[in-house]
């Protein structure tokens, strides 16, 4: 028993200095960066909605069915499931009660107002390069124009002692250090304004990006290990490469980038899950010249070593055999009765209304999980103010794994496409996946 004892007290007292020494930083310790901003400033207002939507604030604090901001959005972890707070400006449940200075600590270090570090399902590791005149007219937004809902935050299903925040004051010394944005000199003004968006309010690589085993991206930015924005997979979604390399954007033009982030769609391809819900809240609010600035950025961006292409168009047998009516091939009857319809017999789809198929990335992007994903929950193009009308795919969940399985190994393996099998095990484990998904958390109580 004393033993056992002195081993907790130990361990306790371990703990404690542990997450002291981690708090005695610079980082913790650095400055409070007080300052005076008018909040009733209608410019200022104006400049912090605009940088809110580039930062794509609403998609992860506003749950399905909730109030802006009011948070609640449920997210999947390897733990538990994270729920969204609310950021807005009420004094009891928001962060009405925070000044200029716990608004920049949150917003660009992780630190609540409380001094407890914040999960990093906040992506302060990209936000830091953020400059103080954004995050001024940030707080003006927020504090000046956001509408109050008095709605209590909810706990995370994480379970003790995996829970305890004090381990994520070493995540952020190790991860989230204090940095600013360094312009590379041998791009072009306007591809330096888009590395500044996609590395930081963007924050394009907290999806896009490989995360370690502490959950920290790889890179930071394109710092030559090419690891930056080179595909990752997060809530079973397979967010896709984004280098110029035959997985990624190198058959796209910049053109075609653009309009893909202002619509949510183009001639051969079209947004669903997670990058629905950028494109409708953040991108196609953002100006052309940002917008562009992405676009030329991403397109820059070198292609990692050994990557071949997966797709060749002259090698496409499949139309003509679809178009015979020949089904020999396992998956082609199936793909017809189910698929063809929309994507056609060429595997083209409808140019801005049903994505093609043939030399889609995504398709043969080397994990199929998105694929996977919306084969059987569908989706839905998003919402802009560009285009109005919306396009909803069915799911097919209704198939047996194997059906869908030989479904998806033909698409991966047709008109041109060179990707690998999905298995029926691939189907089973994202049944699972979209199983457990969280509920968000949206009370009805919650008042403005």
């Amino acid at each position: 028993m004393r033993t056992s004892l002195k081993l907790a007290l130990a361990l306790a007292a371990t703990m404690a200095v542990a997450y002291g020494i981690a708090r005695t930083t610079p980082y913790w310790f650095a400055p409070r960066q007080t300052a005076q901003v008018d909040i009733h400033d209608p410019a200022l207002i104006a400049q912090g909605q605009y940088l809110s939507r580039a930062a794509d604030c609403a998609a992860c604090h506003t749950a399905p069915g909730g109030k802006p901001f009011a948070g609640g959005l449920g997210m999947q972890t390897p733990m538990g499931t994270l729920y969204s707070t609310n950021i807005t400006p009420d004094p009891d449940t928001g962060i009405g009660a925070y000044d200029y200075a716990d608004f920049e600590r949150a917003v660009r270090r992780g630190i609540r107002h409380d001094g407890q570090p914040l999960y990093p399902a906040m992506p302060y590791a990209s936000y830091v390069i953020a400059s103080d005149a954004e995050i001024k007219a940030l707080y003006a937004y927020f504090m000046g124009s956001v509408q109050p809902v008095k709605q209590d935050n909810a706990d995370s299903t994480i379970p003790w002692p995996a829970n305890m925040r004090w381990p994520l004051a070493w995540w952020q010394l190790l991860f989230a250090r204090p940095r600013t944005f360094n312009p590379d000199p041998s791009l072009d003004a306007s591809q330096q304004r888009g590395a500044e968006l996609v590395e930081g309010l963007a924050h394009c690589g907290a999806c896009h990006t490989p995360r370690g085993l502490a959950f920290q991206e790889k890179a930071m930015a394109d710092d030559g290990s090419r690891q930056f924005l080179s595909g990752s997979v997060l809530e079973g979604w397979y967010a896709k490469n984004l280098r110029n390399e035959s997985t990624g954007l190198a058959s796209w033009s910049e053109h075609e980038i653009v309009d893909f982030l202002r619509t949510g769609r183009t001639d051969r391809s079209a947004a669903f899950g997670g990058m629905a819900d950028v494109v409708e809240h953040s991108t196609q609010y953002l100006s052309d010249a940002d917008l562009l600035a992405m676009a030329r950025y991403l397109k820059q961006l070198p292609a990692r070593e050994g990557r071949s292409a997966q797709w060749s168009p002259g090698t496409d047998t499949t139309t003509a055999a679809l178009r015979s009516g020949d089904y020999r091939v396992a998956g082609s009857l199936a793909y017809a009765e189910h698929c063809q319809a929309c994507h056609r017999a060429d595997g083209r789809g409808m140019p801005s209304v049903y994505p093609a198929l043939a030399g889609n990335s995504i398709v043969f992007a080397d994990d199929p999980s998105s694929l996977v994903q919306v084969t059987l929950i569908g989706g839905r193009t998003p919402h802009t103010a560009h285009d109005r009308m919306a396009f909803t795919m069915p799911g097919f969940e209704q198939l047996p794994n194997a059906q869908l399985a030989q479904i998806l190994t033909f698409i991966r393996s047709s008109w041109g496409n060179q990707a690998s099998a999905v298995s029926e095990v691939d189907v089973a484990r994202m049944r699972r996946v979209v199983r457990d998904k969280p509920v968000h958390y949206v009370p009805q109580e919650a008042t403005r």
